[in-house]
């Protein structure tokens, strides 16, 4: 039996991860405001119009807030267990998210889906899990890392039997720029334990969390 919970809308059910930091440790939004200015110099606005005059300001605001995982330790969340006899898998689906790619600093926005056979009936709050998504989501980022980042995160801090992540996300640096392709969705996984080592386990896990829906 798979247990199993989604999550279509987490503003309702949680807390965002920056209420648990001080939103000023380790951003310097003056140095920010001082480059933003720079930049609208460099493409030929003028900073001091009335619509860009406190342009600066609100872009270090929203980069103190999009990059806040850059301050948190993803443990803090994922070291908060409790003890529940269940041995099968538990599957988190349809996380959302919005991250930024290190690239071009344009958006990628998505959902990712989760899943772990608890070990020793060590389980997480499902709250915990999505939070810790947005840790790695909230940086500069690529996909691919991002992905194996949760999947390694959760192996260190619940040490479960498997794991498995897939991130499925739209990318604005091939919609907006490039190729401008608007259609174009990406992939990634990771397996880890049970999961890694038996493929039909793997490919089991993969199948639920991609293709099944309520």
């Amino acid at each position: 039996m798979i247990a199993e919970a989604l999550v279509p809308d987490l503003s309702s059910s949680s807390r965002p991860c920056h209420e648990f930091l001080d939103p000023n440790e380790g951003i310097d939004l003056s140095r920010i405001e001082r480059a933003v200015r720079e930049i609208l110099l460099a493409i030929g606005e003028d900073p001091d119009r009335d619509g860009l005059i406190d342009t600066p300001k609100r872009v270090a605001k929203s980069y103190r807030e999009l990059f806040q995982g850059l301050q948190e330790d993803p443990g803090r969340h994922l070291r908060r267990t409790f003890t529940q006899d269940h041995d099968q898998a538990i599957i988190l689906r349809d996380i959302e998210f919005c991250s930024l790619c290190e690239h071009h600093l344009l958006p990628f926005i998505g959902k990712a889906h989760v899943a772990y056979i608890p070990a020793r009936g060590k389980v997480v709050g499902l709250s915990k899990l999505a939070r810790t998504i947005d840790v790695f989501a909230r940086r500069p980022q690529v996909q691919e890392r991002m992905t194996d980042q949760i999947a390694d995160a959760i192996v260190k801090h619940v040490d479960p039997r498997g794991v498995a992540v897939v991130v499925e996300a739209s990318h604005f640096c091939m919609k907006m720029r490039g190729v401008n392709k608007h259609c174009g969705s990406m992939q990634t996984f990771a397996l880890r334990g049970a999961y890694k080592t038996d493929r039909s386990l793997g490919s089991q896990i993969i199948n639920l969390m991609c293709n099944s829906r309520r």
